[in-house]
């Protein structure tokens, strides 16, 4: 613990004016804390909570004569409150001084609004390493984001090794040092479960498998084709929906995958998104795109997936296309991840289906949108789309103030906001890899975090300013690339910035 306070702690001059007096000075009479007491106990009265929300509630109290006393009723609570308590703690100014807390006494109680509070890392367009990944995670911590969702294919690359399958990866990547392969995964899974943060896997099912048919073509449709017609992203391909070698494939693939992941997560995302109807017409098995035709196709093909996580004992979760635009017929355990538009009716029209939700819409917390598209124009298309000034479709750029007044239930009643499980910020990785991961991440993902701990729908204030440009001090300690908050002079002079 002390090495966690003295190794993240900041001199927060830059809080204050030029010159000010900030810190204590190093003759002042010292009060140190000797004794550190964690109190597990699930009863322990942490409020007026449900069950649910006290597994992660915590209290701690700093007492006047240096004891601390934390309260917790469970690990994860207790790596909250741990978390809480460093960043109580200053760096001194004064090499070798030490840290200190200008909090002392006090007496903070603390439980999360949701339970799913996650990020969605697309792994797949771009490489992104696990030690790239790792820090993320440790970055969540010090958010108390609890999930991190691996969105782990795409049509463009397979980077997941699947020892069943090995030829996915080996020829689905983009080389061979791009591979995660599964000692990789079970790290990371491992990482994330001694910080708190539950990692689990997005296999995304039946469209953006292109990259399936680099190494089994026979089980992919539409490949090798001018993609706009058949994808929203080249390359185009789907899983046929009609062949008799893919449920067993899904089956190979599924039961490697899911038996190592179930160990660390209760969750798989099999996605369900973006499914291109006109794919279907080169698909030997089907040859239509008659919704009519397909959507029984896709019940039973979803069906066969869903059957597979549940054998594993895992909760599925998928994107809202499932039960919006093709009205498939769910489990009620199944959770559906909202992510079009404002999303706020597509949230009230799954909750009106009883199922639990995510919410997380590309209209606000889209961190990728507004820095431009992949899309190249094309020299003899002299009505191409990409055309000053050069916007992407989700533009423009989701600034943090943004994120965070993003209030997702505003208009949902009290008696379903229960099925509204959480959220996640999306980074789709179109234009992002390892090396400008953070600085696309961070401090955006931490107005989310604030929005999925303490309740939505508060304005940002300067006091929101000052305690994400805390935040973002304490996480370039911990190595963090993050991007500025603030300019420093408005945080050194509050109060003149406002306008």
């Amino acid at each position: 613990m002390k090495h966690n306070v003295l190794g993240r702690s900041f001199v927060p001059r830059k809080f204050y004016p030029r010159g000010a007096y900030f810190e204590p000075a190093l003759d002042d009479a010292k009060l140190y804390i000797e004794r550190l007491v964690i109190e597990e106990n699930l009863q322990n009265n942490l409020g007026d909570l449900e069950r649910q929300d006290k597994s992660e509630a915590y209290t701690i109290e700093v007492l006047g004569d240096g004891e601390v006393l934390i309260k917790i009723a469970s690990p994860l609570g207790g790596l909250h409150a741990l978390e809480s308590f460093a960043q109580l703690f200053f760096a001194h100014s004064t090499p070798l001084s030490g840290s200190y807390t200008p909090y002392a006494p006090v007496l903070i109680k603390d439980n999360p609004t949701f339970e799913h509070r996650g990020l969605n890392l697309d792994m797949s367009r771009n490489w992104i390493s696990p030690a790239a990944v790792k820090r993320t995670i440790e970055a969540m911590a010090a958010n108390k984001l609890n999930r991190l969702h691996l969105h782990a294919s795409d049509a463009q690359s397979w980077p997941l090794e699947i020892p069943a399958l090995p030829d996915l990866a080996l020829k689905g990547a983009y080389s061979p040092a791009q591979i995660w392969h599964t000692e990789d995964l079970e790290a990371v899974q491992l990482h994330g479960t001694y910080f708190g943060v539950q990692v689990f896997v997005e296999i995304d099912l039946p469209g953006h498998t292109t990259s399936i048919g680099n190494a089994y073509p026979h089980l992919v449709t539409a490949i090798d084709v001018p993609w706009p017609e058949y994808a929203l992203e080249p390359p185009s391909g789907q899983l046929r929906l009609n062949s008799s070698e893919v449920p067993p494939f899904i089956a190979t693939l599924l039961d490697d995958l899911l038996s190592r992941t179930s160990y660390h997560s209760s969750l798989f995302h099999l996605g369900g998104d973006e499914v291109n109807l006109n794919a279907y017409l080169l698909d030997p098995t089907v040859k239509s795109s008659s919704r009519q035709v397909l959507q029984p196709l896709l019940q039973a093909f979803i069906d066969h997936v869903i059957s597979i996580a549940t054998k594993h004992s895992l909760t599925v979760i998928m994107w809202e296309e499932m039960v919006l635009d093709w009205n498939l017929n769910l489990p009620q355990n199944v959770m559906v991840q909202t992510w079009r538009g404002s999303d706020d009716n597509a949230i009230g029209l799954i909750l009106d289906k009883g199922y639990r939700t995510l919410f997380g819409s590309n209209a606000q917390w889209y961190l990728d949108c507004g820095h431009g598209w992949f899309v190249e124009p094309e020299p003899s298309n002299h009505e191409s789309p990409i055309r000053p000034p050069y916007l992407d479709y989700c533009s423009p750029y989701k600034n943090w103030r943004h994120i965070y007044a993003y209030d997702p239930v505003a208009e949902i009643p009290q008696s379903q906001r229960h099925l509204v499980r959480g959220g996640e910020a999306h980074l789709w990785g179109e234009l992002t890899d390892s090396v400008n991961l953070d600085g696309m991440l961070w401090p955006r993902v931490a107005a989310a975090a604030e929005v999925t701990w303490s309740a939505p729908g508060k304005k940002p204030e300067e006091s929101t300013t000052r305690r994400l440009a805390d935040m973002r001090e304490r996480l370039v300690m911990q190595g963090v690339r993050a991007g500025v908050v603030q300019m420093e002079w408005c945080l050194r002079y509050q109060g003149r910035c406002r306008l």
